[in-house]
């Protein structure tokens, strides 16, 4: 299954002129037999409904919400239905109005958008295709800046999904980091240094996953162990702030009030004579 940059696609039907081809809807019932080809035009599959299996030149694509399957034109196709499932799509076909960039476009590539559930996107489509049957040519005109809507809708979706993937992925990588070198002498400008991203991105990915700046992740965290060492330890506090990666006991002192309400000793004491 090839793998499509959200990005050079955009960019790809940002810079060739293009047209609709047609907008068809097809669903299980009634059912419409299908073709043993594609047509001779590509085209953009979008499925609000149902489970069915499609194969461009052999390789199985799975139409069913949250995705859009992009099929080149003349390719041999098969089918293969899940039991009794009921199942719709729209496919919008589309011509490439310049023979040149045509030859080394994406129209001749099946691939998949992983879109995710977008209410506005079935919304756009189904206006797609309602606007495509209507008579004259305003409908023709508003079936052109529908198509574009309906394609900057999927690609937003597409690229947001993957952002939020690789920015999860970002967080899990720099946090199990933190959780083995809390100790060291960390800062937010060797993390971001180290997984090559800058500052702002590694406190956009933080504030995002964690709901706090990666600078207050990683001082809570060295507060919390320094609570555990109180709490299972007679190790003198000063020590202990050293132990969590904070040098200055005046300032271990005052954080860990900040964020629990009591002093280091006090917290000790506490649970010394109340350790249940």
């Amino acid at each position: 299954m090839v793998k499509i940059d959200v990005n050079q696609l955009a960019e790809h039907f940002a810079h060739i002129p293009f047209q609709v081809e047609g907008v068809y809807r097809y669903a299980r019932n009634p059912g419409v037999p299908h073709a043993d080809y594609t047509d001779s035009f590509p085209g953009f599959v979008f499925p609000p409904t149902g489970k069915v299996q499609f194969q461009f030149n052999g390789t199985p694509y799975i139409f069913s919400p949250g995705k859009v399957v992009h099929g080149g034109a003349k390719m041999t196709l098969a089918q293969k239905m899940f039991g009794k499932t009921n199942w719709e799509y729209i496919l919008v076909q589309y011509r490439i109005c310049n023979a040149e960039l045509e030859e080394s476009s994406f129209s001749h590539q099946h691939f998949e958008l992983l879109t995710g559930q977008s209410p506005r996107l079935i919304e756009l489509i189904m206006r797609l295709w309602h606007v495509y049957n209507q008579p004259g040519g305003l409908s023709k005109f508003q079936t052109e800046m529908l198509f574009r809507d309906v394609l900057n809708e999927a690609l937003v979706c597409v690229a947001s999904r993957q952002n939020s993937s690789e920015s999860h992925a970002l967080f899990e990588r720099v946090s199990h980091y933190i959780h083995e070198y809390y100790d060291q002498s960390l800062t937010i400008a060797s993390l971001a240094e180290q997984y090559d991203v800058n500052r702002n991105r590694l406190s956009y990915v933080f504030r995002r996953h964690a709901g706090m700046g990666p600078a207050e992740y990683l001082l809570k965290y060295r507060i919390n162990r320094a609570q555990e060492m109180l709490f299972t330890s007679d190790v003198p506090v000063q020590q202990i702030a050293q132990t969590v990666g904070i040098a200055d006991p005046f300032y271990f002192s005052r954080v860990f009030k900040k964020q629990l309400g009591i002093s280091p000793t006090e917290y000790r004491e506490k649970f010394i004579n109340n350790p249940c």
